[in-house]
């Protein structure tokens, strides 16, 4: 049988237009209506969003849990919805892994955090380097704890062998669905700056699905979902000034999809009484937008308000306050 090759270069996670109907009770419920996501190689990102806006279906479609109804998915060259069940297979032993947030699911309780992750590769087919095991339990922080079982460790420390474990056969992606969402403060930003060790020292693409609030100090990129499809993005970098000193910057970007939609953050909606329909006015460098519903004013020449960069602050775009996801 032949297989998909993983590409070498390009995104290592690519979706256009991916879309997923479920039917409850002869009623048709659109998790991803059109969404496009672009993850490069080497990326560490963050997916927000409000509880159903679709992060969880989107994570198991990548994941090769589900499949989408219909759009384009692609993980590291592999084109998702064209593999058979055995390529499913090979794909989750091989190209990703996956981090839950119930430790429950990521460890096996009666096996040590050692036997956990040596379990792991022997699955995967690696019997012959047993030291690489040690290796990722050092690279998460947690080499001193191999001997312990799950109920032994902390929240925090349980995640973090999880996160060993699904690196156990050097996959090219790492997924993780709400690593944090059980744990305090302080356990969170331990696991956040692991999958930052990660990414750093692996080159480990990493998307990671979460509501934590720290999150935006620990990824490169913050991507909000919004009714099934990526609305907005949050860019990070540092800028050094002239004296020398390193400033955290972060900037918010709209997401144009390939028909020219784009969802407007709320709080743009409702601080300009925007609804139901708008003004356009195409200038040379920019397009102004303005409230077209009756009584409002006539466009001015003034700035449209584009934001400018901004020094980045502890608060993750996009959170939902209630936490979890059932989309």
């Amino acid at each position: 049988m032949t297989t998909t090759s993983i590409a070498d270069t390009g995104p290592d996670i690519e979706c256009h237009g991916l879309v997923r109907i479920f039917t409850v009770a002869d009623i048709e419920v659109q998790a991803l209506q059109g969404l496009d996501l672009l993850v490069d190689r080497g990326e560490l990102v963050a997916l927000v969003g409000a509880s159903g806006s679709g992060k969880s279906t989107l994570l198991s479609i990548l994941s090769a849990l589900d499949a989408p109804t219909a759009g384009k998915a692609t993980v590291a060259g592999r084109d998702l919805p064209s593999l058979s069940n055995r390529e499913r297979v090979r794909y989750r032993r091989e190209v990703v892994g996956f981090v839950w947030q119930q430790t429950a699911r990521n460890l096996l309780p009666y096996l040590s955090a050692l036997e956990n992750v040596q379990l792991a590769r022997a699955i995967g087919g690696d019997r012959k380097h047993p030291e690489r095991a040690h290796e990722l339990l050092d690279l998460a922080g947690v080499a001193d704890l191999a001997g312990r079982r799950p109920a032994e460790l902390s929240g925090g420390q349980q995640q973090r062998v999880a996160i060993a474990v699904a690196l156990a056969n050097d996959p090219r992606v790492l997924l993780a669905d709400e690593p944090t969402g059980d744990l305090d403060e302080h356990a969170s930003v331990e696991v956040l700056e692991t999958f930052e060790t990660v990414n750093r020292e692996l080159g480990t693409t990493a998307l990671l699905v979460t509501h934590d609030p720290t999150v935006s100090e620990h990824v490169q990129r913050t991507v909000q979902i919004r009714d099934g499809r990526t609305s907005t993005e949050v860019l990070r970098w540092t800028h050094t000034d002239d004296e020398g000193r390193e400033h955290a910057m972060a900037e918010e970007f709209a997401v144009l999809d390939r028909v020219g939609r784009l969802q407007l953050p709320d709080d743009y909606l409702a601080r300009l009484s925007l609804r139901e329909r708008v003004r356009l006015r195409l200038e040379a460098d920019h397009v102004g937008v303005w409230p077209g519903h009756r009584g409002a004013p006539e466009p001015g020449s003034a700035d449209s308000g584009a934001s400018e960069p901004h020094e980045a602050s502890d608060q993750t775009e996009g959170d939902d306050p209630q936490g979890g996801d059932r989309g």
